[in-house]
């Protein structure tokens, strides 16, 4: 994601994202009044350049983010979400970062995996753009966040798709991907791993892209780019905060 000017440029409607580890590098916003529209949250982060691609406003506005975050929260707000068992959906602006990344991965008729799905928002979001030729797949290891996920699903812009099939959502150990449908031209990961799992690098295609947070305590958002021959490019995108990707046991004791 691009870099705001801090010093210039941000108003008193601004505070530092929680989710990111240095405030020059990303800011979410602070309203003073509630955004209380999909579209104005959109529009918001648009004026501000984390998206820059109209395909990409354009699924985030037809995906409206209300549908998605647990009743009673704030759900147009720039800021991440407890969604229960340990879990959160990330801010607008990353999902907005991610959706970035992996446009050029995302045209008709592509195939994509979102690796801790939550809620269903973004893999809604990855459906649309691939389309009803394409195949979205989300996975979420917390049975809970699955099913009450597909109720979201069944109420978003992309029913239609889940409906026929070229959208699905499964129980699974992310970690280990989801070989049935791969190989995938885009992978997104919402938990950050201490290291890329091999599984989702053999189901990553050859000129496909994985976008995934890795590290620990200090985590950057990683573009791993599959080139035609197999080899492996990686790059980090900025510093993160995410929850970590690990094991169901694990996840809900912590």
């Amino acid at each position: 994601m691009d870099d705001v000017d801090t010093r210039d440029s941000v108003s008193d409607d601004f505070a530092p994202c929680t989710a990111c580890l240095y405030p020059s590098s990303c800011w979410r916003f602070w309203t003073r009044g509630a955004i209380d529209e999909n579209k104005a949250l959109v529009e918001h982060l648009q004026h501000y350049g984390v998206i820059k691609s109209r395909k990409v406003a354009e699924v985030m506005e037809k995906i409206d983010r209300g549908l998605f975050v647990p009743e009673g929260n704030p759900a147009y707000v720039d800021s991440p979400m407890q969604i229960g068992y340990n879990a959160t959906i990330s801010a607008p602006h990353m999902h907005g970062t991610c959706l970035e990344l992996l446009e050029e991965h995302l045209k008709s008729g592509m195939h994509v995996l979102d690796v801790g799905s939550g809620t269903g928002y973004l893999t809604a979001c990855f459906a649309m753009m691939v389309g009803p030729q394409g195949r979205a797949v989300g996975v979420e290891h917390i049975p809970e966040l699955v099913a009450s996920s597909i109720e979201n699903l069944k109420k978003s812009a992309a029913a239609p798709l889940l409906k026929e099939g070229s959208l699905s959502v499964h129980v699974a150990d992310g970690r280990l991907g989801w070989p049935e449908v791969a190989p995938y031209d885009a992978i997104h990961v919402g938990a950050a791993a201490l290291e890329i799992p091999q599984p989702l690098i053999e189901q990553l295609n050859p000129g496909g892209r994985m976008v995934i947070p890795v590290g620990n305590i200090f985590q950057d958002l990683q573009v791993v780019d599959k080139k035609a021959d197999g080899s492996i490019s990686v790059r980090s995108e900025t510093s993160v905060r995410y929850v970590p990707l690990t094991s169901r046991a694990s996840q809900l004791h912590n």
